[in-house]
């Protein structure tokens, strides 16, 4: 049998306090004010073990409990779960654990639970210090509290912190956007997500575009931040990630290198990969249903949990590994092409062709990375590689 890529696990976690204007994930508002853990943890596992298949034997390599908030729920529910995914699943001994956390809906003893839960990695929503920005993107912390809330983590014995940071925000001064980045830099995480800010479908911005920054003020803002998280030891990896040496995401690697993932709770989605009877290579992308009420309501269901499914089909791949792989800056070796897709090299060569001779791609025999040009227009990139000839 053919070794499948590594793999992942994505847990949602569909709650919020209050939707975010700009937001357009699986998260809502909780109709009652206790959520319903035991039944979440119920679906959960529940789930898992109709997905459990596809894991064919290989050890867990991280953990991502994403939402919505996932600090809504409780220390006493990620420590019942993550014990009850182990003895389904195996870990990898040095397994990355993460869970997204919302500086306003934290404490200390919160933090110290989940750390004692196995969870070694926060991510931490903060997007901004400033007041207005925080009003305008609808945030329900303050700059303080965000502040507060990573020396807290430090105290719960956290050593692996990530900060989400946006910039391009409605108001947002260059001055403003740079002081969010040196307010960060102050409470040393080992990771930065930064991320400007676009107005996606479904969600209120869209409908209600507000001011934003021109576009000469974005390219200030992006060539300076760069410089500043750069000599403050961090390295670009990704389009919109940045760490210290040794702190690269090991969950987003995986994505980006097009490894598996299983995703369970409401919405998640799934990329995995098996050998058929045919000795033949498929890969499949899987997502579960998506409101939260009607996904406890298929415990116990015929139907499981499965929303809907699809095989990518041969003609697909190319570009679905390219729109992961070449997010990131230094690219991925070309031997995961075949490694991951079961797809010889020239499949992939031949539609590569076009956007060497435009400049948007390196030319190399060993590794697929985008040049400067083309990590800058990286959708005129993916085009010219989704173009068959």
């Amino acid at each position: 049998m053919a070794e499948l890529p590594p793999l992942s696990l994505y847990i949602h976690t569909p709650w919020c306090v209050r939707k975010c204007p700009y937001c357009d994930f699986n998260s809502h508002e909780p109709q009652n004010r206790e959520l319903p853990e035991k039944a979440y943890l119920r679906a959960l596992l529940a789930d898992l073990d109709a997905d459990l298949a596809f894991a064919a034997k290989r050890p867990l390599v991280s953990i991502f409990i994403g939402g919505g908030t996932p600090s809504l729920l409780s220390p006493r529910f990620y420590r019942a779960l993550l014990e009850a995914i182990q003895t389904r699943l195996n870990f990898a001994p040095d397994i990355e654990i993460t869970l997204e956390a919302n500086p306003g809906t934290t404490e200390q003893h919160r933090f110290s639970g989940y750390r004692k839960a196995g969870i070694n990695r926060l991510s931490l929503g903060v997007q901004s210090f400033h007041p207005e920005q925080l009003e305008a993107l609808g945030r329900i912390h303050s700059g303080e509290e965000a502040v507060a809330a990573v020396s807290q983590a430090r105290a719960a014995g956290f050593t692996n912190i990530n900060i989400d940071l946006m910039h391009g925000l409605p108001g947002q001064t260059p001055e403003r956007a740079l002081a969010d980045i040196d307010q960060a830099l102050a409470l040393a995480p080992e990771h930065l997500s930064w991320y400007q800010l676009t107005l996606e479908p479904n969600t209120a911005f869209h409908s209600h575009p507000p001011v934003l920054p021109e576009e000469e003020s974005l390219w200030e803002i992006q060539d300076q931040g760069h410089e500043r998280l750069e000599a403050a030891g961090f390295s670009r990896y990704e389009i919109s990630a940045y760490a210290k040496p040794g702190h690269a995401s090991r969950h987003n690697m995986n994505y980006w290198q097009f490894g598996d993932y299983l995703g369970i709770g409401a919405g998640a989605h799934s990329k995995v990969s098996h050998i058929n009877g045919s000795a033949e290579w498929v890969i499949e992308r899987r997502w579960k249903t998506r409101q939260p009420e009607a996904y406890l309501q298929r415990f116990g269901d015929l139907r499981g949990f499965v929303a809907g499914k699809r095989e990518v089909s041969a003609a697909e791949l190319p570009l679905e590994f390219a729109m992961n792989a070449l997010r990131l800056t230094e690219g991925v070796p070309m031997a995961l092409w075949s490694a991951h897709t079961g797809q010889p090299e020239r499949v992939l060569n031949k539609r590569l062709q076009s956007a060497v001779k435009k400049g948007l791609l390196e030319e190399t025999a060993k590794s697929l990375r985008a040049s400067p040009q083309g990590l800058l227009f990286l959708n005129g990139l993916l085009t010219e590689i989704s173009d068959e000839e």
